[in-house]
């Protein structure tokens, strides 16, 4: 996506605040499109590379009341009440294509909404410099986060190197599931990559995830190898019954201390905050029977961690 005057990205949402995606207060913009299909994405709305329609029936006043969606602006017909029952608005999803921004803006009370808008470099840094203050005082910046921020790698090189040039730490969250040619453009303006180890078996991981983990292996050690200077954080989501094991937890240890800029490793405890979401979208949520970690499994496989970091007054591994 871009402009005859400069790049612009699809984004989510831009996030003020964050405190658990960098160091400091950070800014977290997130940017539309994933390559991967996590079974526990707890933002699908950040997977489609396009603005994408969201419906809360909950906030349907209904078609006596208003009845704006059924009149006018969709072409396809999506919209539908269903008789004896309450006369709010059903949407059928195999119909909605997305093209819902009319929908969306006739809808007087929100329920009908949109999910991404196109914004420019110069936008984003507008709302992200709002909270200059709080980077100075906090040692904080700018985080890239998704779906896969990667994706869009054009507009990430481009944004990153205009906040590098303004004096603001940046950050990306990133699976690595992308061409080469794509992190390449990005990671030269990048100070600290959080970056997911999800699944070390590959088979196992294209179950979990839709795809198999060669081509992020392959960028992981490139992108270690060719960035000595730029620090990595690595992380594991924790699912219960998928990944929650030690030998996962090893390997990948295995794999990040050979390299000195990977800081340190951390667990992400699987929860459901995103559920809703899915019915917003007309989705099904797979993990519905899936629970958070235990404390105890989270505390094994911390400590782990900490003994190859060196952190529990054992020596270091690797």
């Amino acid at each position: 996506m871009t402009t005859s005057k400069q790049p612009t990205g699809l984004i989510l949402n831009i996030q003020h605040f964050c405190t658990h995606d960098g160091p400091g207060i950070r800014t977290t913009v997130f940017l539309k499109g994933c390559s991967l299909r996590c079974k526990w994405c707890s933002n699908p709305e950040s997977i489609s590379l396009k603005p994408e329609l969201a419906y809360k029936r909950s906030q349907c006043i209904g078609a006596k009341a208003c009845g704006l969606c059924l009149k006018e602006p969709c072409v396809e017909r999506a919209f539908y009440v269903v008789e004896g029952e309450d006369d709010r608005v059903h949407v059928n999803w195999d119909l909605a294509t997305d093209c819902g921004k009319e929908c969306a803006d006739v809808c007087p009370t929100g329920a009908l909404y949109m999910f991404g808008q196109e914004m420019t470099v110069d936008e984003v840094l507008a709302e992200v410099e709002q909270d200059s203050a709080f980077y100075r005082e906090s040692g904080g910046g700018i985080t890239l986060s998704g779906g896969e921020c990667q994706l869009q790698a054009d507009f990430c090189g481009a944004l990153l190197a205009e906040a590098h040039r303004r004096g603001i730490h940046t950050a990306i969250e990133t699976a690595f599931n992308v061409p080469w040619a794509n992190v390449e453009k990005v990671l030269p303006h990048v100070d600290l990559v959080l970056h997911d180890h999800k699944l070390t078996d590959s088979d196992w991981h294209k179950k979990w995830t839709g795809v198999d983990n060669r081509q992020i292996m392959a960028n992981f050690k490139r992108a270690y190898e060719t960035f000595p200077n730029t620090q990595f954080i690595a992380r594991t989501p924790i699912i219960p019954g998928v990944n929650d094991y030690e030998a996962h937890i090893r390997s990948t240890l295995a794999l990040i201390r050979q390299y000195p800029n990977v800081i340190d490793y951390e667990l992400l405890p699987y929860h459901r905050y995103g559920e809703s979401k899915y019915e917003f979208l007309g989705k099904v949520y797979e993990l519905k029977d899936f629970t958070s970690p235990t404390a105890e499994s989270l505390q094994r496989l911390q400590a782990i961690i900490d003994e190859a970091f060196g952190r529990s007054g054992q020596p270091a591994e690797g």
